[in-house]
């Protein structure tokens, strides 16, 4: 593993916000995760539009949901 030389960047009360690389470190990561992620092929996924049936409201799930948690 290369080292890379970064510098944080941070906000008025000192809090890390950024890091800044090289431009040349940046590419060569770049390289490095596009040979390590696989292709994966596009899927055609409009076949399922509409399949959903929901027996209730999204936001009524996640309340009934959340209040479970207490």
């Amino acid at each position: 593993m290369q080292t890379v030389q970064k510098q944080l960047v941070t906000d008025a009360e000192h809090r890390p916000i950024a890091v800044q690389i090289d431009y040349n470190d940046w590419l060569r990561i770049e390289r490095q995760l596009k040979m390590q992620t696989p292709s994966v092929p596009a899927v055609d996924l409009s076949q399922y539009a509409g399949t959903v049936r929901l027996t209730e409201s999204p936001l009524a799930y996640q309340t009934r949901s959340r209040s479970e948690w207490s």
